[in-house]
């Protein structure tokens, strides 16, 4: 029971301070520190990550800064594809799911680099999604409805495949197509990741597919992780963030892929 609390603490503390990170790296924790594998990590993931961005959202929502219109289209989409990426998940084998998660994790820590290496230096762009001056609200147009849809199912997908929360996906996506501060970014992507896990999460029950004995207090450590790491988020550089999750990505992706290439016969 300490380890799953620890493993979720850890969890929420990445969630809280990237907005993207800790719902990639649940699965990969629990793979690694309690020798679970993919399936059974993967709902326990969903679940922990589900509960700390909801937390997260929620406190967003009390600043004011989650655009829950945006994250209500985005989830919705998300929703559709989730069971689609759990149906799956339950015909793929254990090998070929770790190596798929390893590819994403390093196409992650890539991303993460380059995206800090270019944090001081903003770029000229025409993102599809503006806000109106005066009401500070989204203006709706087709290719902004559109991209926000499509980011969202394919979070959606890969939430049911490995059972990750998308925010790796969410971030990226709403920066690149909205205008909004990096802060209304991360509360927007926590909204999105609380409402398509709880769709995943769903399905797991109904599939019987949840340990609760582990999910338990990996999610009571999640929360924890999350309100700690929430407190300590407006002290540390965000570009430095973004650098030590960039190079912890990169280690569990080789570890991962050194995992699968030690258990074939010889």
């Amino acid at each position: 029971m300490t380890l799953y609390l620890f493993l979720g603490l850890v969890t929420g503390a990445i969630l809280a301070l990237t907005g993207a990170g800790g719902g990639i790296l649940a699965v990969p924790l629990l793979v690694f520190g309690a020798h679970m594998s993919m399936a059974q990590a993967g709902p326990i993931g969903l679940l922990a990550v589900g509960m700390a961005a909801s937390l997260g959202a929620a406190l967003g929502l009390r600043q004011g800064i989650v655009r829950y219109r945006a994250a209500l289209l985005i989830s919705g989409a998300g929703m559709l594809l989730s069971p689609v990426g759990l149906w799956l998940a339950a015909r793929v084998d254990n090998r070929s799911l770790t190596i798929l998660f390893a590819i994403v994790l390093a196409i992650v820590a890539w991303r993460g680099f380059r995206q800090a290496g270019a944090a001081a230096r903003p770029a000229l762009r025409h993102p599809p999604c503006l806000r109106d001056a005066a009401s500070g609200r989204f203006i709706w147009t087709t290719p902004c409805a559109r991209s926000l849809a499509i980011a969202g199912g394919i979070a959606g997908l890969l939430s049911g495949l490995l059972g990750v929360g998308g925010g790796f996906v969410m971030v990226p996506a709403l920066r690149r197509t909205t205008d909004l501060e990096m802060e209304s970014v991360v509360a927007t992507s926590l909204a999105v990741i609380a409402l398509v896990s709880a769709s995943g999460v769903a399905s797991s029950i109904v599939a019987g597919r949840l340990a609760w004995a582990a999910a338990l207090p990996f999610c009571a450590g999640a929360l924890a992780g999350m309100m700690g790491g929430r407190m300590v988020a407006a002290r540390i550089g965000g570009a430095h963030v973004q650098r030590a999750f960039a190079a912890v990505a990169a280690l569990v992706a080789l570890g991962m892929v050194a995992r699968v290439a030690l258990s074939l016969p010889a």
